[in-house]
């Protein structure tokens, strides 16, 4: 057996402002059993971060190898609930049932943040592309992205009239069920972009949590579709969504979901995920249209809160009653879309139509500061990720971006044929771009170097169904060793596995 050696590493921890600070003790061991990915943790209570890959997850603590070769133990209930998020999806993947081989159970990710947990990918492609599995053909229209758990994927889509949510096996293709929420008459938010759900599924504790374009909110039994209650942001909460309709996708955190409804009454309301009762509503949040962005969950200077991006203001409110914590001043125009991205007491925004991006820093007594303020990214809906030190996405007019997070600057830009506007995912270093107008989606290493295209292919089939303004807009998804696409009525799966 290896000998171990203890290292003390000192965090302030406290649950509220003047609690005592404890000392947490990092247990460090010679022995490297094998490791699961790498990643920058952060202690939740200061925002401390340290660079290390992930060993595995045992009696409630996470077992880290750092840079030096050095590996401890960490309580995984010290961490921030980022990456308790990402331990528990590694958790579910190693449990028997969970044939996927990983977790993507929402929107952007278990960390919210557009990345994925896979490893033993490709890390170039074939000249044709890599091996397609699986094509499903009856998803219905709309743009609604896949939530994967337990090796089934969980969409919407609109068939005929029905508001759908559909299940599927992650290693066929073949549907399991599919259930009818609500009707979808098109009315008030299609726009002439093209009709159904935008939002995509949230999976938690064997059930899914769902939101329709015109209101619709509810949650099913994941295993036979069954609905088990319903709510609707305009008739029980008054909620005002944007002109082309209601589009976040719900956020779960424990006993609760949380969700934008807009309006002039409570611009975030708190729902018990069982009942559907409500727990509290941040009635000092007034945004009148709900946008478009979703949700994050997060803790700032040791304060766990809910931070969502509106049209006129970015705003941070308590996850323990709602109220508002901050806010700072955006001017949005027309549609506000993109996920803000937290990292510590730092918060980026951006959004289309010309605005631009910016970088918040929020202080202990939640003041808050423009960091900077630039227009050199200009994200419309393709979404951005940070990777490191720099972010990654489409710019309105500029390309595919690599912008510095701590100066705003942009790194490099590419805007050939294939680059020019689309949407972005990141799986062991390397980004997905997906170019929203053919959907040829492109493969390149994630870093500030430069771009570095490592393969290109188009997707097959494509719907002639799709609304002739509308694009290829569900944003890409690796996970299980599977990098999943879709156009409308269209599924398709690809193995990225490394052969």
């Amino acid at each position: 057996m290896a000998e171990w050696r203890m290292l003390a590493i000192h965090f302030e921890i406290s649950d509220s402002p003047g609690m005592r600070a404890v000392l947490i003790l990092l247990v460090f061991s010679l022995f490297i059993p094998f490791s699961l990915s790498a990643r920058t943790w952060k202690q939740a209570a200061t925002g401390k971060e340290i660079v290390a890959d992930l060993i595995k997850v045992e009696d409630g603590k996470a077992h880290l190898k750092l840079p030096d070769g050095r590996v401890g133990q960490v309580e995984v209930l010290s961490l921030s609930l980022e990456d308790q998020a990402y331990l528990t999806s590694v958790e579910n993947a190693s449990s028997p049932g969970a044939t996927s081989g990983g977790e993507w159970p929402t929107f952007r990710g278990p960390n919210g943040d557009g990345v994925s947990t896979d490893t033993g990918l490709l890390d170039a492609w074939p000249e044709d592309g890599p091996d397609q599995l699986w094509v499903y053909n009856e998803a219905g229209m709309g743009y609604s992205g896949y939530s994967i758990s337990g090796g089934k994927l969980y969409t919407m889509g609109t068939r005929g009239e029905d508001l759908t949510v559909i299940c599927l096996d992650v290693e066929t293709g073949g549907e399991v069920w599919s259930t009818g929420i609500a009707e979808d008459d098109q009315e008030g938010y299609n726009a002439g972009w093209g009709h159904g759900p935008r939002s995509t599924p949230t999976i938690s504790d064997g059930h899914l949590y769902v939101l329709g374009p015109k209101g619709t909110l509810a949650c099913l039994n994941a295993t036979d579709g069954k609905k088990v209650w319903d709510k609707h942001l305009v008739d029980d909460f008054k909620g005002k969504s944007g002109g082309w309709g209601f589009s976040e996708s719900p956020l779960v955190e424990g006993d609760h979901l949380i969700v934008a409804p807009g309006g002039s009454e409570a611009g975030i309301v708190c729902l018990d995920k069982t009942s559907g009762a409500t727990v509290w509503k941040a009635d000092e949040v007034q945004p009148g249209k709900a946008e478009y962005a979703s949700i994050i969950r997060t803790e700032i200077n040791g304060v766990k809160q809910y931070v969502k991006l509106f049209e006129s203001a970015l705003v941070g409110v308590s996850a323990a009653d709602g109220s508002l914590l901050w806010s700072s001043e955006w001017a949005g125009k027309t549609a506000v879309i993109p996920t803000p991205i937290v990292s510590g007491n730092q918060v980026y925004i951006t959004s289309g139509y010309g605005v631009g991006s910016k970088l918040i820093e929020i202080d202990a007594s939640n003041s808050t500061k423009d960091v900077w303020v630039n227009t050199t990214m200009k994200n419309h809906h393709g979404g951005v990720i940070k990777v490191g030190d720099h972010l990654y996405g489409f710019s309105d007019g500029g390309g595919l971006i690599c912008q510095d997070w701590e100066s705003g600057e942009m790194t490099w830009n590419e805007k050939a044929r294939f680059t020019t506007k689309g949407s972005v995912h990141v799986a062991e270093g390397n980004l997905y771009a997906l170019n929203e107008e053919d959907g040829t989606i492109t493969l390149a290493t994630a870093t500030p170097d430069g771009f570095e295209q490592k393969g290109q292919f188009q997707l097959e089939p494509q719907s002639s169904n799709r609304n002739p303004k509308g694009k290829i807009w569900t944003h890409p998804v690796v996970i299980g060793g599977k990098l999943f696409l879709r156009d409308q009525e269209y599924i398709v799966a690809y193995d990225v596995t490394a052969k």
